[in-house]
């Protein structure tokens, strides 16, 4: 069992079945199951994605969305005053954009095991708190 974090954009592209990658999430997903790892995220997801359905609606979804990722997670990672010292270590140190570091500071003060993303910029990055960070593209899982 591991903890794997997934950056926001694998429940976009979930949610809204992009045709390029939703099947890829929801394999990556099911292979989760089978091996009992636990789905993270933070708060910053949960508010980036509820972002996107008051954009695009209708916003009768919200309360649907904001449970279907409910019963997906294990944890919901707060920014709290431990994670801005890992953010300001992270921006501070490596040039990582503000929302990125936000993901990997919420990722490393949760012990991740492995960061799911499909920012190349991101793929290999070492980040203590974090074992490995990886593309949609791996087989790690």
């Amino acid at each position: 069992m591991s903890r794997i974090y997934w950056d926001s954009m694998l429940f976009i592209y979930w949610l809204d079945d992009n045709p390029h990658f939703a099947k890829r999430v929801a394999s990556i997903h099911t292979r989760m199951r089978e091996r009992n790892d636990e789905l993270i995220t933070s708060a910053v997801t949960l508010g980036e994605v509820l972002a996107g359905v008051y954009r695009k609606g209708p916003i009768s979804r919200v309360d649907e969305i904001r449970g279907a990722l409910t019963s997906l997670l294990s944890e919901v990672i707060p920014f709290t005053a431990e994670t801005a010292d890992y953010y300001a270590r992270i921006r501070g140190s490596m040039n990582i954009a503000s929302p990125d570091a936000i993901h990997l500071a919420c990722a490393a003060s949760a012990n991740t095991d492995l960061f799911l993303t499909n920012d190349k910029n991101l793929v290999g990055k070492a980040i203590p708190g974090i074992q490995f960070i990886a593309g949609l593209e791996t087989n790690i899982i």
